[in-house]
């Protein structure tokens, strides 16, 4: 049961959501410079009306005139209660909601934490202009081609030497030290403080509404860590943030966004006249990142060094993002060469030759193909299965629709498997020689076809009895074999399940009946009780033949044995007979 839920709860929690990404998991929202604009989702019209702005985390409606927060539209759209929004927005957030009568436990107030951070990136900014060893700063700068007009639009500072520029301007007393911990800019230890930045450069990290929120520091010399981010505060989180979108947002609506590994690459991109680019802070590319990004461009760019540890932070990305594609928005994957980074390229190669590396980065398909196949001997049936074994799950991640059905299909060309059709366009199921006639379907071998499209299956055929197994119909006798690999092997794959076959007698017949135009007509969420339908078919049609054998063999009732009196009753007479050889 939800409690008492305060003001100061409700402002924390507005603070943690994005109102962007509750309004777009419902409404399909298009960038409009500053804005978001679609049709308003509480009337009916045919232009958009309804604005969402990050500034303000707000909506409304210039139609119907509703508007509010990301709580009142819950409320509005979702038809919750006012406790039943907040525990949905708390749960994204991951905040411990109250429980009981009594309020949960106050939080720091993210006012005055933001001032701090905001002041703190003032006196920075103006250390990088006044203070006697802000040379080295400026030298370093200098050296990396950035001009004094990047420096200012991304607000970069100086941080002094010495463990205490910070603690004596904004940290007199107790409660000042303890409000520049929560945010971030001080380091307790053993009961003293001291600055967590010292002699770095300075970059100040800004949320989607502009607030500082955290900062990155670029060491000078030799220490260690080369950069450092801010730690996790209350309203700093690595993963949902990047660094540059605010500034990348103040654009109409950029066609693409490039996400890049360092914030010296966004600013030297952008003084490139490539103002596109983000980064992330220290850690890999989480699926808030990807949702952000998608909302705010057309074309997705991830680019990353071409050494060993970029490629694998390429192939994480690439993870990350297969659940989240439907192809409607291309995403590309860029892999420098190897010493290179975005910085160092834009200023040899210049804003053309640049950009001219991002048109020609591989589509994400690409990408997951090419890296795989890289490591695999495609000629062999063991490099085809493995092919298989890796890109299944993948491409299994991607959300149902045409982009997976593309993806499934060029992964069955590729391991040699008939090619799945597209959803809405199935194809019909045809009789050799005979175009546009369908070829009927046997229960044996329409068990067959369900069984060899999705093996999982056959867990609803082993409660059947098992009377339907006739050693003499070739078809009986193959599906009994499928079900027996399938129960060696529960988890085998359709293409694994398939390529059991090749090289066998029932090779071609297995091929022929994996085409998926023969069992496209049937629902998705009918195809188990297709499958138990005809092998209850197969055992009604089983004990019919045993009946009318039995009446063949015994012109007489009087002449009939107990066992076939028992096998005109359904069950099977035993039998000593070898079956015929598979």
């Amino acid at each position: 049961m939800v409690g008492q839920i305060t003001p100061e709860f409700k402002q924390r929690l507005l603070a943690r959501v994005d109102i962007v990404d509750v309004v777009g998991r419902r409404v399909p929202l298009k960038p409009a410079g500053h804005l978001f604009k679609a049709c308003c989702p509480f009337h009916e019209e045919r232009t958009p009306s309804f604005v969402v702005t990050p500034d303000r985390q707000t909506y409304h409606c210039f139609g119907c005139g509703v508007h509010g927060n990301a709580i009142d539209f819950l409320i509005e759209h979702d038809r919750l209660s006012f406790p039943e929004a907040v525990e949905e927005l708390a749960q994204r957030a991951g905040m411990e909601l109250p429980t009981g009568d009594e309020p949960v436990a106050k939080g720091p107030d993210l006012k005055p934490i933001l001032a701090t951070l905001e002041h703190a990136a003032r006196l920075y900014h103006d250390q990088l202009r006044d203070h006697a060893r802000a040379s080295r700063a400026i030298d370093y700068l200098k050296r990396r081609g950035l001009s004094g007009e990047m420096a200012k639009r991304f607000d970069i500072g100086f941080a002094p030497p010495g463990w205490d520029f910070l603690l004596t301007r904004l940290g007199q007393g107790p409660a000042e030290q303890e409000l520049l911990v929560h945010a971030g800019l001080l380091v307790e230890r053993t009961g003293k403080h001291y600055d967590r930045f010292r002699d770095r450069i300075m970059f100040p990290i800004r949320n989607r509404r502009g607030q500082v929120i955290g900062f990155g520091g670029r060491v000078l010399g030799d220490g260690e860590p080369k950069y450092l981010n801010s730690p996790e505060t209350p309203v700093f989180h690595k993963g949902r943030e990047l660094y540059g979108l605010f500034e990348l947002q103040q654009q109409r609506g950029p066609a693409r966004i490039l996400v890049v590994e360092g914030y010296m690459d966004v600013i030297a991109l952008a003084q490139a006249d490539l103002p596109f680019a983000v980064a992330t802070l220290g850690t890999a590319t989480t699926p808030e990142h990807v949702r952000v990004l998608l909302r705010n461009t057309r074309e997705l760019v991830f680019c990353f060094d071409g050494d060993r540890a970029g490629q694998a932070a390429a192939w994480k990305a690439l993870q990350t993002t297969l659940p989240l594609v439907t192809g409607r928005q291309p995403v590309r994957f860029l892999l420098l060469p190897q010493g290179e980074d975005p910085d160092t390229l834009v200023r040899t190669e210049g804003r053309d030759g640049f950009d001219a590396r991002i048109d020609h980065a591989e589509l994400l398909s690409d990408f997951l193909f090419n890296r795989l196949l890289a490591k695999l001997d495609m000629r062999t049936t063991e490099g085809r299965a493995q092919l298989d074994a890796e890109a299944r799950p993948l491409i299994e991640s991607a959300p149902q629709g045409t982009f997976r059905a593309l993806l499934e299909a060029r992964l069955d060309a590729l391991v040699g498997i008939p090619t799945r059709p597209a959803p809405g366009a199935p194809r019909r199921p045809r009789q050799a020689g005979r175009p546009g006639t369908a070829t009927p379907l046997t229960a044996p071998r329409l068990a067959i076809a369900l069984l060899l499209e999705n093996p999982r299956l056959a867990t609803r055929a082993q409660s059947i009895p098992g009377d339907w197994r006739d050693p003499e119909n070739a078809g009986a006798r193959l599906l009994g074999d499928l079900l027996d690999v399938i129960a060696a092997c529960p988890t085998i794959s359709a293409a694994a399940l398939i390529e059991h076959w090749r090289g066998s007698d029932r090779e071609s017949v297995v091929n022929r009946l994996s085409d998926p135009g023969l069992i496209a007509h049937i629902p998705t969420e009918g195809k188990a009780d297709e499958l138990v339908g005809a092998i209850r078919r197969m055992g009604e049609r089983a004990r019919q033949e045993r009946r009318q054998q039995i009446m063949r063999d015994k012109r007489r009732a009087s002449d009939l044995s107990e066992q076939d009196k028992a096998g005109l009753r359904g069950r099977p007479r035993p039998t000593t007979e070898e079956p015929p050889a598979t």
